[in-house]
C-alpha cells in the first residue's frame, strides 16, 4: 500500500491491483460487512431514544437526566473520532476496522451491565469513540474496492446501514428492549458489533499498513484549509434536519394534531427518506460531486422551509418529514469531497466527517430549542434549518471560491 500524496488517485484500488485478485461477489460481501457494522453503530446510537423513560426509572433519575446517555454518546464521536483515526494511522485498515467494532461490542456490552448512571455514562461516552473512525475507515475500504466513478456508490452502501438502521434496527432493538429490558437492546447491539468482526475478518481484503503513516502526518489534515471548509459545511449545513427531526413528535401531535399512534409512521418516513437521500445522493456524487454538495443544499433549505407551511397539515407534514429525511445525500458527497482534499491524511479527515455531522446534530437540536422556548413555537425549527441551510450554502460557496480551479473542475 503505497502512501498516497496529495490526491485520491493515489490510494490503493483493489478494484484493479493485479497483484490482489478481485471480483464482483468478493466486493459486494466486503461492503456488506462494513454496511452491517454501520447498521449496529446506526442502532446502538439512537437505540436509547426509545427507551429513556425505562431507562430513567431503572437507574432512578429522571429523563431529562437520562437524556444525558445521548449527549454522552455524541461527545464520545466527537472526542473518539480524531483521537483514534491519529491513533491507528499506523495499523493496517482491516485491522483497524476489526478493533474499533469490537471496542464498540464491549462498550455496548459495558452498557447493558452498567450498575448505576455514572457508570452508564462513562459506558455511553467510551462507545461513541469508535463511531467516526469506523464510519471514516469503512470508506476508505469501500472506496478503494471499486473503480473511482463509483466510489461515492460505494461509500453510500456502506451508510446504508446507518440509514437502515433508523427505519428497522432502531425499532426492533427498542420493542425488545420493552419487551426484555432496556439492557437488552444493548446486548443485541454488541452481538452486531461481534458479527461485524467476524465479517470483516473473512469477507474484508488485508492489505499491509502504509509504511510511511504517521500520527504526525495525519494531523496535517489539520493544516489544510479544504479540510475545515468541508467539515464547515457538515457541521452547519447538515444541522438544519437535526433542528426540524429533534422536536418532530410535538410538533406533529401539538401542530399537525396527529395522534399518538400516527407518530410511528411519521418517523419510518423519515427513515425512508434517508435511505432513498443516501442512495440518489450517492450515484450523483459520482456524476458530479461539487454540484451535488451544492444542489443538496439547495434541496435541504427549500423542504426545511416549506415544514413551516405543511406543518399544520398532518398528510402534507408527513410527506415533508420525507422530504428533509433525504438531505442526508449530503453524506457520501461530503465523505468524498473529505478524501479529495486530504491528501495524505485520509483517515483523519474522513473520520471528522463523523464529528461534524455529530457537531450538527448538537447545533440544530440547540437551536430549535432555543426558538421554541423563545415562544416562536413549534414551527421555527422549519426556518432554523432553513439558515442553518444557507449557513452551510456559504461555507461551500467559500470552499469553492478558495479552491484551486483545477480542482473544482475535477470535482465537477
Amino acid at each position: 500500500m503505497s502512501a498516497p500524496s496529495g490526491n485520491f488517485d493515489t490510494l490503493p484500488d483493489l478494484s484493479s491491483d493485479s497483484s490482489t485478485p478481485r471480483n464482483r461477489s468478493a466486493d459486494r460481501r466486503a461492503l456488506l460487512a462494513l454496511g452491517v457494522g454501520s447498521f449496529g453503530i446506526g442502532t446502538g446510537e439512537f437505540v436509547i431514544m426509545g427507551l429513556l423513560p425505562d431507562a430513567a426509572r431503572d437507574l432512578a433519575i429522571s429523563i431529562p437526566e437520562a437524556g444525558h446517555l445521548i449527549s454522552a454518546y455524541a461527545l464520545g464521536v466527537v472526542v473518539g473520532a480524531p483521537l483514534l483515526a491519529v491513533l491507528g494511522a499506523r495499523w493496517p485498515r482491516r485491522n483497524l476496522l476489526i478493533a474499533l467494532m469490537a471496542f464498540f461490542a464491549a462498550g455496548n456490552f459495558a452498557s447493558a451491565l452498567a450498575p448505576s448512571y455514572a457508570s452508564m455514562i462513562v459506558a455511553r461516552l467510551v462507545t461513541g469513540f469508535p463511531h467516526g473512525t469506523y464510519f471514516g475507515v469503512a470508506a476508505l475500504v469501500a472506496a478503494g474496492l471499486v473503480p473511482r466513478e463509483k466510489r461515492a456508490q460505494a461509500v453510500g452502501l456502506v451508510m446504508l446501514g446507518l440509514t437502515i438502521a433508523t427505519l428497522v434496527g432502531v425499532p426492533i432493538a427498542a420493542a425488545i428492549g420493552t419487551w426484555l429490558g432496556w439492557r437488552a437492546a444493548f446486548v443485541i447491539v454488541g452481538a452486531i458489533g461481534v458479527l461485524t468482526v467476524l465479517l470483516v475478518l473473512a469477507w474484508v481484503p488485508f492489505v499491509p499498513a502504509d509504511r510511511h503513516a504517521s500520527p504526525l502526518r495525519e494531523l496535517g489534515a489539520l493544516a489544510r484549509k479544504q479540510v475545515w471548509l468541508t467539515l464547515g459545511i457538515g457541521a452547519i449545513g447538515f444541522g438544519g434536519l437535526f433542528a426540524v427531526f429533534s422536536y418532530i413528535k410535538p410538533t406533529m401531535l401539538e401542530v399537525a394534531h396527529l395522534p399518538a399512534s400516527g407518530i410511528p409512521v411519521v418517523l419510518a418516513l423519515f427513515g425512508v427518506g434517508m435511505v432513498a437521500g443516501n442512495l440518489a445522493g450517492a450515484k450523483l456524487a459520482d456524476k458530479a460531486l461539487m454540484p451535488t454538495i451544492g444542489g443538496v443544499l439547495v434541496w435541504s433549505a427549500l423542504v426545511l422551509a416549506a415544514f413551516v407551511f405543511t406543518a399544520p397539515h398532518p398528510w402534507l407534514a408527513s410527506l415533508n418529514v420525507l422530504l428533509i429525511g433525504t438531505g442526508v445525500a449530503l453524506g457520501p458527497a461530503l465523505q468524498i469531497r473529505l478524501m479529495d482534499v486530504a491528501g495524505d491524511a485520509q483517515t483523519l479527515a474522513a473520520a471528522l466527517n463523523h464529528s461534524a455531522f455529530n457537531l450538527a446534530n448538537a447545533l440544530g437540536a440547540w437551536l430549535g430549542g432555543v426558538t421554541i422556548a423563545a415562544g416562536l413555537g413549534w414551527t421555527s425549527t422549519g426556518w432554523v434549518g432553513l439558515l442553518l441551510a444557507l449557513g452551510g450554502l456559504l461555507v461551500f460557496g467559500w470552499s469553492l471560491r478558495s479552491a484551486p480551479r483545477r480542482e473544482v473542475t475535477a470535482a465537477a
